[in-house]
């Protein structure tokens, strides 16, 4: 993968870069959000390591940037420890995941490993249909009513994993499983911001919603009865 790594850290940046050249990978550095963010449009990565203390222009602007010009980057926010707030606000912003400073290497390598596995599996339909739902798997586009909806990487894989199954309730946990592969600790209520994030580009103006909440059990997407 080509991953880009904005982190004003010089030592934690050359840190990196250097363990995802020794996994393979295309790695490159930028220190400043601004010129991160320049390089990410010019230059667009498969992944992106972002820092949100970052001088000139903070994590969460380039973040919102990249996402209204549509990047399909996978965006992996680092965060200090003791800011739930920040992990929250990131991915309500669109990232995909999130890792707390201090971390372990290892730990980073497992998270980027995972977010370009998902990329890159294999899937049963090239296109799947929820009423007026469309998901193209194969081009990650996806359509309601003939309009498209830009959805973030991690976006596209929840709401994949819901259509795969029309009607079936997933839990958060299992939600959890099957978008993070166990390859880490995750947060099942980080389940919850994907799942508002969608509600609210799925279903906001459309008379019939199509994702569900079963209270205390989980979530689905249902098919509309006009469409049974």
């Amino acid at each position: 993968m080509r991953v880009l790594v904005i982190e004003d850290d010089l030592r934690l940046a050359r840190q990196i870069t250097r363990e995802l050249a020794r996994a393979n990978h295309e790695a490159s550095a930028r220190n400043d959000g601004a010129e991160g963010l320049e390089t990410a449009l010019a230059q667009p990565p498969d992944l992106i390591v972002l820092d949100i203390n970052l001088p000139g222009m903070n994590g969460f602007s380039v973040l919102a940037r990249l996402r209204e010009a549509h990047s399909t980057a996978r965006i992996l926010i680092l965060t200090a420890r003791s800011e739930v707030n920040e992990r929250v606000k990131g991915l309500k912003a669109g990232a995909d995941d999130y890792l707390a400073k201090p971390f372990s290497m290892n730990e980073l390598m497992a998270r980027v490993d995972a977010l370009g596995r998902r990329a890159a599996a294999p899937t049963a339909a090239d296109l799947l249909v929820v009423g007026d739902l469309h998901m193209d798997v194969q081009h990650r586009h996806v359509l309601r009513a003939g309009k498209p909806i830009a959805l973030s990487p991690r976006e596209f894989d929840v709401l994949q994993v819901l259509m795969q199954e029309p009607g079936r309730v997933f839990s958060r946990t299992e939600l959890c499983e099957r978008i993070w592969q166990r390859e880490h600790e995750y947060d099942t209520r980080t389940v919850e911001i994907f799942i508002t994030r969608l509600r609210k580009k799925i279903d906001s103006g459309h008379t019939t919603a199509l994702i569900t909440t079963q209270r205390y059990v989980g979530y689905s997407i249902q098919v509309p009865a006009s469409f049974a």
